[in-house]
């Protein structure tokens, strides 16, 4: 029988939030496969995201208690997932070679690249390509919907420094995408 329709959504998150084993599971099994998309956007690879993706589902578990209906549940273990992508770089970052718009004087080019032809896997693989830096600028504003604003707080760094790494973030995936395009869209990653 499988558990997922054998109970409700709510009766899940309650069992949850009594940290009966079995709904925790049957939550991650629910979601897991979603939610490492999720991280996977943020990640150099596969065990970066499943660690991330461990360490996101202890913090729901552990914070089930404070969803309180209001809104999507699965938009609720999104976010986990996106802050504690933001807290792993944190941690891990060494040094940031990011350089703030104003210091510059630089250009910003915001440049609309076609994707004709490439598939959303394809795109998913050139985004994990690019720096740290690149790669968490890029999901927190294209993907995410974040305000540069909101990516200078989460990462501690300015909004022009946010804007700079944002740009070069799609002029470095621009490029590769030029060069997929010459080759027929085979795509290596490291």
């Amino acid at each position: 029988m499988n558990l997922q329709n054998k109970y409700s959504l709510s009766e899940i998150i309650e069992g949850c939030q009594k940290t009966d084993r079995r709904f925790q599971e049957l939550l991650y099994k629910m979601t897991a496969s979603k939610m490492l998309g999720v991280c996977m956007r943020y990640a150099k690879d596969k065990f970066e995201a499943e660690d991330i993706l461990q360490s996101g589902f202890i913090k729901v578990f552990k914070h089930i208690h404070s969803y309180k209906g209001e809104g999507s549940f699965e938009g609720w273990i999104r976010r986990i997932m996106v802050n504690t992508s933001i807290e792993f770089y944190r941690k891990n970052i060494r040094m940031l070679s990011v350089v703030d718009i104003e210091e510059t004087n630089a250009e910003l080019v915001f440049t609309e690249f076609e994707l004709s032809s490439l598939q959303a896997k394809d795109l998913m693989k050139l985004i994990q390509t690019l720096s740290e830096i690149h790669r968490m600028i890029f999901n927190m504003y294209a993907i995410e919907g974040y305000s540069h604003r909101e990516i200078a707080d989460a990462l501690g760094i300015t909004e022009g420094a946010s804007k700079v790494q944002l740009s070069r973030a799609r002029a470095v995936l621009k490029e590769k995408i030029k060069k997929l395009e010459r080759q027929g869209h085979e795509i290596n990653v490291g």
